[in-house]
């Protein structure tokens, strides 16, 4: 280790930071910040309670839903309208309750992320743009008929009634320029259209939602008068409240209670695989108690015992466990490493959400198409299902006994194999070529069931489909140039059904190389 005499003021600081961040500081902290976000959970108990992956997981017992708002999309000079990352089952919920809150939290020292500031304003202002042009079409349509009735006038009558005070400008934080409020205004236009262009069910959610969305923005230091919380039913808009769990104040701040001292960490919740040693905010808050109460000292060794028994627990049971191997730090505090995988422990997460509105413990069928996509997990107890593609290190798809009845691809994440997922797509597309011409249904998994899986299920669609989604074994596919909008529109279509796809963008880049690469063979 370098001798401290020769640090710079920089390396001093790192080296305070590492040690101000350990595990304890950090599910302290997160726990604390989820009293914020049950506090304010309870002022509006009839609007669902969502978690922005993954930071946002940590900060709730139970969550009725997740959502993925990333933050980059709303970096400065990088605005976007990401048509893989839709959230529309979002705005389905928000219409189908009449609002809904969102859990995010930040470590930049700033009250909200930039999820919260930029990207979720401008998805309700395009969504709102989508809505409005589709009710307005709609109008139009109406009016052509000669022989209406009353009915049908008075109902056209009051759609362009609506579309005309249908609030579709631009919601943000006093804190965003009006420079940057400007620059993101001029792009709003192409992202409405790109929205329209995508396929993407817009029908549905103007039928779901009978007021515009608009962000509303709650933090720590948000001054709430108890006696005056209003009821959304007296809002003119659909709320799209943005919880943000981090106390600005300072990213560290030195605190006590009867029996321990502790610092508190703002978005202690962010990087997990940097400071969470296997522990997934599942197994946290099953041991919450057990946890808090530890103490610094020991707090390490009761996360290390708890996740061990909780690999052993599914390992005796055929799940994906894998054994966790913690890497040490260059400062005397260790931290947690995943060497094989990025998102180990998301599989578990479904345990926080509320079963009986959003099921991520199930297989997610796409139309008609006889493909379905879910987690490794699942495939064991599969029904339903004639073949299993398994796209993890290893499968549970033993209950299948026939020959040919699985395909087992050990796929890793971009993150760690940039070639991984594209050397593997042909004999993906070929096994689903076989056993889809035999009118058999397959199952697609991986180990979260929200990203390999996803883009392995786009390679078969793009490959196998024509673009009303019938199977055809690759003919449109050999007669048309794929181009990146109709890559778009087919991730589009299975985000409908797999509410929470997440397909990483060098995943769906080397799909993308593999259907630039040649033609599919068909044989009759």
């Amino acid at each position: 280790m370098e001798n401290p005499e020769n640090w710079n003021i920089y390396k001093a600081s790192r080296t305070i930071k590492r040690s101000d961040n350990t595990l304890y500081n950090a599910l302290r902290s997160i726990y604390e910040d989820s009293i914020f976000v049950g506090e304010i959970a309870q002022l509006w108990p009839e609007l669902p309670l969502l978690a922005n992956l993954r930071c946002g997981l940590w900060y709730s017992l139970k969550f009725h839903s997740t959502c993925y708002f990333k933050s980059t999309d709303g970096h400065t000079n990088n605005w976007s309208f990401n048509t893989s990352r839709l959230n529309l089952h979002v705005a389905l919920l928000a219409g189908q309750k009449g609002g809904c809150m969102i859990v995010d939290s930040t470590r930049k020292g700033k009250r909200f992320p930039d999820s919260m500031s930029k990207t979720i304003p401008i998805w309700t202002c395009v969504l709102n743009r989508a809505i409005r042009n589709y009710r307005t079409r709609f109008g139009l349509i109406g009016s052509a008929g000669k022989n209406e009735s009353n009915d049908s006038t008075e109902c056209r009558t009051t759609i362009n009634e609506d579309s005309n005070s249908w609030d579709c400008s631009l919601h943000l934080p006093l804190w965003v320029s009006n420079t940057e409020r400007a620059l993101i205004e001029e792009r709003l236009d192409g992202w409405t259209k790109d929205l329209e262009v995508s396929g993407a069910d817009i029908a549905s959610i103007a039928l779901s939602l009978k007021k515009q969305l608009r962000p509303l923005w709650i933090s720590q230091k948000t001054v709430i008068w108890l006696n005056e919380v209003p009821d959304c039913d007296s809002w003119d808009f659909t709320p799209i409240i943005l919880v943000s769990t981090s106390s600005p104040s300072s990213n560290f701040q030195q605190r006590t209670t009867s029996e321990f001292s502790w610092r508190y960490i703002a978005g202690a919740g962010d990087d997990e695989e940097s400071w969470a040693r296997g522990l997934s905010p599942t197994l946290f808050w099953k041991h919450a108690y057990d946890l808090i109460n530890s103490g610094p000292d020991t707090c390490n060794k009761t996360v290390a015992d708890i996740v061990e028994k909780d690999r052993v627990y599914r390992a005796q049971r055929g799940g994906n466990a894998p054994q966790i191997s913690i890497k040490p730090s260059k400062s005397s505090v260790s931290s947690g490493h995943f060497p094989d995988q990025e998102q180990l422990d998301l599989e578990s997460v479904c345990m926080n959400i509320d079963e009986k509105s959003y099921d991520k413990n199930s297989i997610s069928w796409l139309a008609e198409t006889n493909l379905a996509v879910s987690t490794t997990q699942l495939a064991k107890d599969a029904s339903g299902v004639d073949c299993v593609l398994s796209c993890d290190l290893e499968t549970n798809s033993s209950s299948f006994k026939e020959s040919g009845a699985n395909l087992n691809l050990s796929i890793v994440s971009s993150k760690f194999d940039r070639s991984s997922l594209l050397r593997n797509l042909p004999s993906a597309v070929n096994f689903a070529k076989n056993n889809l011409r035999k009118g058999k249904k397959l199952l697609v998994c991986c180990n979260s069931g929200e990203d390999i899986s996803i883009c392995v299920c786009l390679a078969i669609l793009m490959s196998l489909f024509d673009d009303k989604g019938h199977f055809d074994e690759g003919r449109f596919f050999n007669e048309t140039r794929i181009n990146k909008l109709e890559l778009r529109r087919r991730l589009v279509f299975i985000c409908q059904f797999a509410v929470n796809a997440r397909p990483s963008r060098g995943n769906v880049k080397q799909v993308f190389s593999y259907l630039c690469g040649g033609n599919i063979a068909i044989t009759s």
